[in-house]
C-alpha cells in the first residue's frame, strides 16, 4: 500500500490545482471595471430558443456577439439610445429578428429575454 501512497498524494494534488484553476474567473483581476456613464444591458435566450442555432446580438447594427445554449449577453453601453437586435443563426426559416430601442440612463441594468413569437423573435423586458 505503500507504494501507491506517492501516486495518491500526486493525484490528490493535481486535482485540488484543477478545481482552484477551474474556480477562477476571466483575466487577471477577475472584475472588470464598469465604464463611466453608462447602464447595464443583458439579453437572455429563452429556455426553447433551440440547441443547434445560436443568438446573434447587436447594438446599433454592430454585431456584438453571437450566444449559443447556455450563454447570454452581458455589456455596457454609453447612456443614450440605442437600438439593440436579435436575431437567430442559421436562420432556416426566415425568422423576423427581434428589435427594441433602448434610452440608455446611468447604473441602470436593462435585462431582457429572446423569445420566439410565432415564426419571429421578440426582445421581452424582463421585470
Amino acid at each position: 500500500m505503500k507504494k501507491y501512497a506517492p501516486i495518491i498524494g500526486a493525484l490528490a494534488l493535481i486535482s485540488v490545482a484543477l478545481t482552484l484553476g477551474a474556480c477562477q474567473t476571466s483575466g487577471p483581476g477577475a472584475a472588470t471595471a464598469v465604464p463611466p456613464n453608462s447602464g447595464h444591458v443583458l439579453i437572455y435566450r429563452v429556455a426553447n430558443f433551440g440547441e443547434d442555432m445560436a443568438l446573434v446580438v447587436s447594438v446599433d447594427g454592430k454585431d456584438v456577439g453571437s450566444f449559443t445554449q447556455g450563454a447570454n449577453y452581458s455589456g455596457y453601453l454609453p447612456a443614450g439610445q440605442h437600438r439593440l437586435t436579435v436575431r437567430a443563426e442559421p436562420n432556416r426559416t426566415a425568422a423576423g429578428p427581434g428589435r427594441k430601442t433602448l434610452n440608455v440612463q446611468v447604473g441602470q441594468t436593462y435585462s431582457y429575454t429572446a423569445a420566439w413569437s410565432g415564426e419571429n423573435l421578440r426582445l421581452i423586458r424582463n421585470q
